[in-house]
């Protein structure tokens, strides 16, 4: 089992900056991949960013090159640098801990964090 707590959600102003962290605890951590998921008001949940355990890093089009994730070396804290933020980036944003699968799939998912709120104001 896992527990996943996410910190550093804000306001921000558009093209502002914020680092979102993933505080993880349990077993087996160092051998899978975390991700980002976030969740706009009456928007599905969209994919965001992931790290696997060999440390390569995943993006959604709509992040790459704006979002950097990174962890140590355990997957114990887990990172998400935003920068360049838009008004669109304003959703929930939750960490999960991979199970199996595509790593852009939210059902291939379990032990998701409670979530924190970015809203970038235009």
């Amino acid at each position: 089992q896992a527990q996943l707590a996410e910190s550093g959600g804000g306001l921000v102003q558009a093209g502002g900056s914020l680092t979102l962290a993933c505080a993880a605890t349990g077993s087996g951590l160092s051998s899978s991949a975390v991700g980002w998921f976030r969740r706009a008001p009456g928007e599905e949940r969209e994919f965001v960013a992931v790290i696997t355990s060999g440390f390569n890093t995943y993006y959604a089009d709509s992040v790459k090159g704006r979002f950097t994730i990174s962890s140590d070396n355990n997957r114990h804290m887990v990172f998400l640098q935003m920068n360049s933020l838009k008004p669109e980036d304003t959703a929930v944003y939750h960490c999960a801990l991979h199970r199996m699968g595509l790593y852009d799939r939210a059902r291939n998912y379990d032990y998701w964090g409670q979530g924190t709120q970015v809203t970038v104001s235009s």
